[in-house]
């Protein structure tokens, strides 16, 4: 066999630019096909790459260019310095776009670091400290570096505030023109297909759900960009959304009828164009790892890709290499599959046992794990193996009976796909034959298996090294007693160049640090009464205006129901309302408190004389009866090491410097910090904790925090 090969005009590259491209189309396996394109002379001398193109048909075709792994680097521009500290001085464009700007010694730093990084190719890790104003100091040096840069941070919300006001800001105040474009994951944008069909399917749809489907085919027929977060009427929990949204799973992908119409395609051709997309974390890894189908990827043109909030990226790639199948996508499965026989002619008669099969199984494992537990160790599982086995069971034959008909439309071999993706990692997990952690979730029955790697530095270095590109990490809180070693050696990072630029507030004079003394155990039922029996009077004296930050939801249901009693603060409380709303709240109405568990420790900004005390109850050490923790100390254990020193303690550290991280934000704030663990001061590891909080002035008693409040009154 022998491949016809030609050049393609105007073939596109992964970052965006039009150029020829080799390409081979050719019968048979793609095995085949990549062998004869590493065959052909003039090809398999070259540093390549190529881009698969799948069809449902017998030809497969393969687009192929040149990798810059070994780019020059580009010559040095001596004026970079001069031009980003013009940019950041009292009389220069920043200041004459932001009224209370003023030049930062430690953003000027950070910015020129990054830049000397992108200009050498050299990968960062820094941590800048509240009040840096990193966003800044990353953006100006990303928009005047030559390339394709990707920024990726930590949720939509901070993704669209950096695309909607940060980035128009430095671009004004950079001059230069670049094309900039704004990317999310595939459940943020409508799904022209299923939209069609979202009515079709078994089963009648609730009033409030055909109410919010009147409402998005409204909606569908004026929107540009198919951006859900449009509807700002439907919450983002509704059940229209996974009706009318596509998962990697039911995306028909190139095959797809309504492709020319799909928001997810327009936005990442938008992507692909772009000189500077902004992304989030999930969806970076996704497209490192190649996991969205159907379409181009974005990522493989980047020169740079710059972290914001990075401390959350291990566990983003500890939960993205994990391998996971749940009760809810096995119901779409059934659910889709079922829909899909309308497309192929008499295929009900052949699925429709199989279908049922794998429900009543579902239904089955359902009734039976309603018992367990809402998080724990597979071992767990053995009561109800017989019922998983039955469950791989009716999913193999579902896949078997669906395998006949997938050439029949692009529906059914979606489904087919899916059943035997499924069908593969749950016999994987049956078996246990994979390295890893074996673990579940379960809610209201609920079941969902994972297996987890205990170690990401050997994938993550992978995916890096197919994308030679600068990385530029950066977050508020990386290091631990001034060391980054927690955080790189679990990536697997070698040997990045490393900064920390700490805060240009003046912590010593706007804070106090109170330790209560006296406080019994942190696992002592009367800790949470206690501390707040001692924090009350501060409480009183603040009028409210706090945030009190829990471990676990069990202290925070119990310092809630004690205030209701022996307090009248307005209680704001995590499980009564969404974030943003008891945020809005808790800023618009002053006297009141704010209780809060995880979620409230990071990404949550309150400025000036709205909040003034927050209070963490303990120590933020994760449990240890998670059971991906568990394996990773064991392991630690098993090769000599120490889990509590490695590990633990450093995770706990990163943690509680977020939270302690919510009271000053602004330079104007003043405020009260109270830590409310005995182990600070009675564990010689206290010192550590310490060490890497800012330096705020101690304070003995609750009468010397009170003072500082009336002064700053």
């Amino acid at each position: 066999m022998r491949a016809i090969g030609s050049k393609i005009a105007g073939s596109r590259h992964p970052n965006g630019s039009e150029r020829g491209g080799d390409h081979v189309e050719c019968p048979g396996s793609l095995a085949a096909a990549v062998h004869i394109i590493f065959a052909d002379s003039t090809l398999g001398s070259l540093s390549m790459g190529f881009s698969i193109g799948l069809r449902r048909t017998d030809r497969q075709r393969l687009v192929v260019w040149p990798l810059r792994k070994n780019r020059a680097a580009p010559a040095r521009n001596d004026r970079v310095s001069e031009e980003l500290a013009l940019q950041f001085d009292v009389r220069g464009p920043l200041a004459g776009l932001l009224s209370d700007f003023q030049p930062r010694p430690g953003q000027i730093k950070l910015a020129e670091r990054i830049a000397d990084c992108l200009d050498q190719r050299t990968d960062l890790v820094a941590e800048a400290a509240t009040g840096t104003g990193k966003t800044l100091a990353y953006l100006l040096p990303a928009l005047t570096a030559p390339g394709k840069v990707i920024i990726s941070t930590g949720t939509l919300n901070l993704q669209d505030q950096l695309f909607q006001r940060d980035l128009p800001l430095a671009l004004k105040a950079t001059g230069v023109e670049r094309s900039v474009a704004l990317l999310k994951g595939r459940a943020n944008y409508l799904c022209p297909q299923r939209l069609q069909q979202a009515d079709d399917g078994p089963g009648a749809l609730d009033d409030e759900t055909r109410d919010h489907l009147a409402q998005v085919r409204r909606w569908a027929g004026r929107t540009t960009r198919g951006e859900i977060r449009e509807l700002g009427g439907i919450s983002e929990r509704a059940r229209v959304w996974p009706l009318v949204t596509s998962t990697i799973d039911n995306c028909l992908g190139s095959d797809c009828p309504k492709i020319n119409d799909c928001p997810v395609l327009k936005a990442r051709r938008r992507a692909q164009d772009a000189d500077v997309v902004v992304v989030n974390h999930h969806l970076l890894f996704a497209d490192l790892a190649l996991k969205q189908t159907g379409f181009g990827e974005v990522l493989p043109g980047a020169d740079a890709i710059i972290v914001d909030e990075a401390h959350q990226i291990p566990d983003v790639a500890t939960r993205f290499f994990s391998r996971a199948v749940s009760a809810w996508q096995l119901g779409e499965l059934a659910r889709d599959t079922l829909r899909a026989t309308s497309t192929v002619g008499a295929s009900l008669n052949v699925l429709r046992e199989p279908i049922e099969s794998l429900k009543q199984r579902l239904a089955e494992l359902g009734s039976r794990a309603h018992a367990l537990p809402e998080r724990g160790d597979w071992r767990l599982l053995r009561p109800l193996e017989g019922e998983l086995e039955r469950l791989a069971e009716s999913l193999s034959t579902l896949a078997a009976a669906v395998d006949p008909l997938q050439a029949e439309s692009r529906e059914m071999a979606s489904c087919f796909d899916r059943a035997e993706a499924l069908s593969a990692n749950l016999s994987m997990m049956l078996g246990g034959r994979e390295s890893g952690v074996r673990w579940f979730t379960c809610k209201r029955g609920r079941l969902s298996l994972t297996l987890t790697p205990l170690d990401i530095a050997e994938p993550f270095g992978k995916l890096r090294a197919e994308l030679p590109s600068t990385w530029i990490m950066t977050s508020a809180t990386l290091a631990v007693n001034g060391s980054f070693a927690h955080f790189t050696q679990r990536l697997g990072l070698d040997e990045p160049a490393t900064e920390i630029i700490e805060s240009p507030f003046d912590y010593r004079r706007q804070t106090r640090l109170w330790l209560p003394e006296g406080l019994p155990a942190p696992n002592d039922p009367a800790h949470t009464e206690t501390l707040l029996n001692q924090v009350l009077p501060l409480l009183k004296a603040s009028r409210g205006r706090a945030f009190l930050l829990f471990t676990s939801h069990r202290a925070l249901q119990k310092a809630a129901a004690w205030l209701r009693a022996n307090s009248s603060f307005r209680l704001l409380v995590q499980e009564d309302a969404p974030r943003d709303v008891l945020l809005e709240e808790f800023r618009s109405r002053s006297g009141s408190l704010l209780l809060g568990a995880a979620s409230f420790w990071e990404g949550v900004d309150v400025r000036g004389d709205a909040l003034s005390v927050v209070i963490i109850d303990k120590l933020p050490f994760a449990s240890p009866d998670d059971p991906v923790l568990s394996a990773t100390i064991r392991a630690v254990r098993d090769r000599g090491g120490n889990p509590f020193g490695e590990l633990q303690i450093p995770s706990a550290v990163i943690a509680l410097k977020q939270g302690a991280g919510r009271l000053i934000r602004h330079a104007s704030d003043r405020g009260v910090l109270v830590l409310g663990d005995p182990r600070i001061t009675g564990k010689g590891y206290g010192r550590i904790f310490i060490k890497s909080l800012p330096p705020m002035t101690r304070c003995r008693r609750v009468d010397e925090a009170i003072k500082f409040l009336e002064q700053t009154a």
